[in-house]
């Protein structure tokens, strides 16, 4: 579905000129077809979603060096980009709920803070592209303490 719908929304986005989404989407689509052709596979829904996270994970960082750099143009740019991708994303957990989640693998896996690679794998399992690595990583240390 979600490869049809990024194909679907491309072509309309084309036919109106909107050129920030058909940009984005060209950029989305040219790196699920490198990665296809790096793993010499179709991808699952579960691989284009990492990738439409990795995609947006770049955006954010960009927006952050251009707004270092004081460069808003840029960054507003970068940021229209990232929220025509952020739509193809599963909805975002709340930071209680993901510190519930984390509290959770603490206490199943026993965790200490030398264990720390371990439970944020499962929890990272869990969220499944719902939160941010470096949100659960904030998190993890925080509990793990």
């Amino acid at each position: 579905m979600n490869i049809e719908q990024i194909d679907s929304d491309y072509k309309s986005a084309f036919k109106e000129k909107n050129e920030i989404v058909v940009s984005s989407l060209r950029n989305l689509k040219s790196e699920i077809k490198n990665v296809e052709i790096a793993k010499q596979k179709t991808l699952t829904e579960e691989e284009v979603l990492q990738v439409v996270a990795k995609k947006v994970k770049q955006h954010k960082d960009s927006i952050q060096s251009f707004t270092a750099g004081n460069r808003t143009d840029l960054a507003e740019h970068e940021q229209k980009q990232m929220a025509v991708l952020q739509k193809y994303l599963p909805a975002q957990i709340d930071e209680t709920e993901l510190r519930n989640i984390v509290k959770a693998v603490i206490t199943e896996t026993s965790a200490t803070a030398k264990d720390f690679g371990k439970a944020m794998k499962e929890v990272m399992t869990r969220v499944k592209g719902r939160s941010d690595g470096g949100a659960v990583s904030k998190l993890l240390k925080e509990e793990l303490k």
